[in-house]
């Protein structure tokens, strides 16, 4: 095997057919980093074995989707499960795909997901005869994608998408701070539908791991050096749950090479074990502002 190719495809993602590996490439994209730099970025994971990419239109307006696509110009076409999303629920769905795939240069992608699905009162409206859900369904039969589903940070969404059984791929918060229902409910019914499970939040948006209200953006004044877990306790907890992929945005050497050790390092934790980092979590994320992905009250 290739030296840099440090991982292989695991096993199959729901019932779509496509082996994944255990660890996914969220969005890359940042407008104040020269795009060949993320460009490098994102083929480095690649070429480690990663084989699953997510993309969205609103992520850096589009610079993710053609950075994705920049990044998979002569890799062969099914290797990779190619993840973009319909970010504008009151527009419709068709246009929104075609601005995606021409950003990303592909005729079609694995699997579009309606973005972010806040509440019951919007899942209803997208899934209510003739809406926005018959729409997606309708790119798929035009071969636009290859499957349907949803993110939401709402574990009552994603509970009513299982129910209704809509989606093959459902994507979701899953690390040390998360609503409990995600690990307890959701995890647990996805994979006893063979729903996929590609889930997302192992470091709190980075909360866990530094000194930040969320992606690197600074706390307010006068507050640091507050508790941290590791990139290794993170990923770990996760892993013990075992979801289908767990999805990380790792937009340098340094950040891939941290979670890339911690899942070749990886020993299932027990319960004790998780039960420490989930409290520890708590501590590390107190006084750093919101968690949008968990629905109050926590």
């Amino acid at each position: 095997m290739d030296e840099t190719r440090r991982f292989s495809p695991r096993r199959e993602l729901g019932r779509t057919g496509f082996r994944a590996s255990v660890l996914g490439i969220g969005d890359l994209a940042d407008a104040n980093v020269p795009f060949e730099r993320s460009l490098a970025i994102l083929q480095r994971a690649l070429e480690a074995g990663l084989n699953l990419l997510d993309t969205a239109p609103n992520y850096e307006d589009g610079l993710s989707e053609q950075l994705v696509g920049a990044a998979l110009r002569g890799v062969a076409r099914g290797s990779v499960f190619v993840i973009d999303k319909v970010d504008h629920f009151d527009r419709p769905v068709a246009p929104q795909i075609a601005s995606s795939l021409q950003r990303l240069q592909l005729e079609s992608a694995d699997l579009f997901v309606f973005h972010r699905v806040s509440n019951l009162a919007e899942y209803e409206l997208l899934t209510q005869p003739g809406g926005r859900y018959t729409e997606l369904s309708r790119c798929r039969e035009e071969g636009k994608c290859r499957f349907i589903g949803l993110s939401a940070h709402d574990p009552a969404v994603l509970e009513r998408a299982l129910d209704d059984q809509i989606a093959e791929v459902l994507m979701f918060p899953l690390g040390p701070f998360v609503d409990s229902r995600y690990v307890q409910r959701i995890l647990p019914r996805s994979r006893e539908l063979g729903v996929g499970s590609v889930c997302f939040k192992t470091f709190g948006a980075g909360k866990l791991l530094g000194d930040t209200s969320g992606y690197g953006a600074p706390l307010a004044t006068g507050l640091a050096d507050l508790p941290h877990l590791s990139v290794r306790e993170c990923l770990s907890y996760t892993l013990t749950w075992d979801p289908d992929v767990a999805l990380l945005g790792l937009s340098t050497e340094a950040e891939q090479d941290a979670a890339f050790a911690a899942a070749e390092q990886f020993a299932p934790l027990n319960q004790p074990e998780l039960v420490d980092i989930a409290e520890r979590a708590r501590r590390a994320i107190t006084g750093k502002g919101a968690c949008w992905w968990n629905p109050e009250p926590h």
